[in-house]
């Protein structure tokens, strides 16, 4: 079982504005930063960890799960409204399974963001 992702980016500030927008539909919040780094989860556990990269970052794809298809919904929104780019709308993706559920949002370096639920509804 993972514990925390951590993520090279190339503008901390413009990373930790994205993440601090795009992650509340499934309950993230900024929990701690420095200079270099900003972290996210709930409660007390970071599960996110954006950290400013000595070099252009490569690109990653990183799945969250969501409890609701609105949750997913959400996200999508929210990480556009972040300045986000569009990777994929909310919707079932049954190349994957019948109810595979999700919504992709490339951030600001380009990193694929998507949020899933794998249960239908």
């Amino acid at each position: 079982m993972l514990d925390h992702i951590s993520i090279p980016v190339s503008n901390l500030a413009d990373s930790k504005a994205f993440y601090s927008q795009a992650l509340v539909p499934i309950g993230f919040g900024l929990l701690g930063e420095s200079e270099r780094h900003a972290a996210f989860g709930f409660s007390h556990m970071p599960y996110l960890i954006v950290r400013l990269a000595e070099v252009a970052p490569e690109s990653v794809h990183i799945a969250f799960t969501a409890d609701t298809r609105a949750q997913v919904d959400a996200f999508h929104t929210a990480a556009l409204a972040a300045g986000g780019t569009d990777n994929g709308a909310p919707g079932l993706r049954p190349d994957y399974h019948p109810d595979y559920y999700a919504a992709f949002v490339l951030d600001p370096d380009g990193h694929n963001i998507e949020v899933v639920k794998h249960q239908a509804e």
